[in-house]
């Protein structure tokens, strides 16, 4: 018979694992009698906890680590990180638990971290972002025995546990709708290329381009940073052929590509239509305010600090947790291309 955890614990009690998690460790955030219950069917089930779990349990930190390898002035001017790191704290200090943030240059960098903080016990766990085909520090994690959860995307096929949105969904979501305006000629300035949430992005637009009559479809990639997504945004703006519709991979780059439209004379959304990825005060603020994918960030690092918690809790479980699709808020930087003598498509003419 295999050994019942804390999610069979659960499920017998009617509640969630996370309750699970702090009546059995003692802590606050289950009521006295939701305790008890919980107690009596953990002896009930025969629930011993798992020798790691124990062993962490013994020598307990309360503080778990996120290590980011970006540049700090990008991050610095990146609400989506301003948001993540407010939910994720919200979620550990509702159990005294504190977050240690470390920024370095590279994911090497980043993996030494790790290393040096389990032989330490600096941390309990540790929270993983920007996930990276064939990523490393996922193979790493696991050697080190040191409880882990992704945000943003599945933790190497299942090998940890994750937060996430599906991505591809997303895309879709923005040139489904952009086409219907009528645009055949939409560019994608994406993020970093190896980053899995990046390569999702630029798939789901090169497999859409055919069923959708896309005449031209192009991801050029960057480091997220207002620069490099304004230089890219003139580039595309200064050929002969250019795009009805650009979409951006964070708010910040889409901010930059608008101001950039703004000192070529390129009108927004008569010339050019605009999205950005990720929403926020930023998108909503400019004019004109421009059309983005709205979530609850705070929510999503909340979230992961929830499942983070449960598997430091029982390190044997591993969750996969998969959070609402971020929603298309139109805003009045996207229309119908303009009709224009540049190019013909489907009878009518239009910018290009």
């Amino acid at each position: 018979m295999a050994r019942p955890t804390i999610a069979d614990i659960a499920d017998k009690a009617g509640v969630s694992k996370g309750a699970v998690s702090f009546a059995l460790n003692g802590r606050p955030g289950v009521s006295d009698a939701t305790r008890a219950r919980i107690l009596a069917i953990a002896e009930q089930m025969s629930w011993r906890p798992h020798s790691a779990a124990r062993a962490l349990g013994a020598s307990r930190v309360d503080s778990v680590g996120l290590v980011i390898a970006r540049p700090a002035r990008t991050l610095g001017v990146e609400p989506f990180f301003a948001h993540l790191f407010s939910g994720l704290q919200s979620g550990l200090s509702a159990q005294s638990i504190s977050l240690q943030l470390l920024i370095v240059e590279d994911t090497e960098a980043e993996i030494a971290v790790y290393r040096r903080w389990a032989s330490e016990h600096r941390v309990d766990g540790v929270i993983l972002v920007d996930l990276t085909v064939r990523d490393p520090r996922v193979d790493a994690l696991k050697a080190l025995e040191l409880p882990a959860v992704v945000v943003g995307g599945r933790g190497g096929k299942g090998a940890l546990a994750s937060v996430w949105a599906d991505d591809r969904d997303a895309m879709l979501s923005i040139v489904e709708y952009l086409a219907a305006l009528g645009h055949r000629r939409i560019a994608h300035v994406a993020g970093t290329p190896n980053f899995q949430h990046t390569q999702r992005r630029m798939r789901a637009l090169k497999d859409a381009a055919p069923r959708l009559g896309l005449l031209d479809a192009p991801s050029l990639p960057t480091d997220f940073s207002d620069a490099e997504g304004a230089a890219i945004t003139r580039k595309l703006l200064s050929h002969a052929v250019r795009p009805t519709a650009i979409v951006y991979d964070s708010d910040v780059m889409a901010v930059a590509g608008l101001g950039v439209a703004m000192e070529m004379g390129v009108s927004v959304p008569g010339g050019l239509s605009i999205v950005a990825f990720d929403d926020s005060i930023l998108t909503q603020l400019m004019h004109p305010a421009l059309t983005a994918l709205s979530r609850d960030t705070f929510e999503f690092g909340r979230q992961a600090a929830e499942v983070l918690l449960e598997v430091i809790a029982d390190p044997t479980v591993t969750i996969n947790r998969r959070t609402a699709d971020p929603v298309l808020t139109v805003r009045e930087s996207t229309a119908a291309p303009a009709v224009t003598g540049n190019t013909t498509h489907g009878g009518t003419r239009e910018l290009a």
